[in-house]
């Protein structure tokens, strides 16, 4: 992406797979040089996130299984970090465990209390293959673990316990997106 672009203004939207699709069940292959140029990859899903109003979306949540995920999110300071990783590994994470209301784009207009870690660091690289160094807290480290969640095959519903999981996989069932939804393991 060219300094000073709007990122998504030259991406398509596309579609957003919801949950039981099998892409967002299965863990995401690490990007190669074979994949080659990942620019319209990006710029896709930063237009795909802005069209849905998301903070954050991974690859996989538009059918590429890819180890992929963009962002635009505040932190609890509303502090605004904008920008996409490549390759992501969660290499740290502290704090207390907050319990937030999240949602996610593949689960419309549902959230749930989930419980997360209140620091994250990702590292990968950048569309260029030049390293990042992400560091989050609050509001955006959720965003920062949710959309790494994402690209192990993970969603925030994974993370719920009891009434919590049932009351989220009844409003699952229910919605008119829905598909068949995965066997539970």
């Amino acid at each position: 992406m060219r300094r000073g672009r709007i990122p998504g203004s030259g991406g398509a939207v596309r579609p957003l797979r919801t949950y039981g699709d099998p892409v967002l069940h299965a863990a995401s292959r690490p990007v190669t040089e074979a994949e080659g140029p990942l620019d319209a990859l990006v710029e896709d899903l930063f237009a795909s996130m802005y069209a849905a109003r998301g903070v954050g979306l991974a690859a996989c949540q538009v059918g590429v299984p890819l180890r992929v995920f963009v962002f635009d999110c505040p932190d609890d300071e509303d502090r605004r970090h904008r920008g996409h990783v490549v390759n992501p590994r969660l290499v740290h994470t502290e704090g207390p465990t907050v319990r937030g209301p999240e949602g996610c784009l593949s689960l419309p207009g549902l959230e749930a209390p989930t419980p997360r870690l209140d620091v994250a660091v990702v590292e990968g690289e950048d569309v260029t293959g030049s390293p990042v160094r992400i560091e989050g807290t609050g509001f955006f480290a959720r965003c920062l673990q949710h959309e790494h969640d994402h690209l192990s095959g993970g969603l925030y519903t994974d993370r719920l316990g009891g009434l919590a999981r049932w009351r989220t996989l009844r409003a699952v069932r229910r919605a008119e997106w829905s598909a068949p939804l995965p066997a539970e393991g």
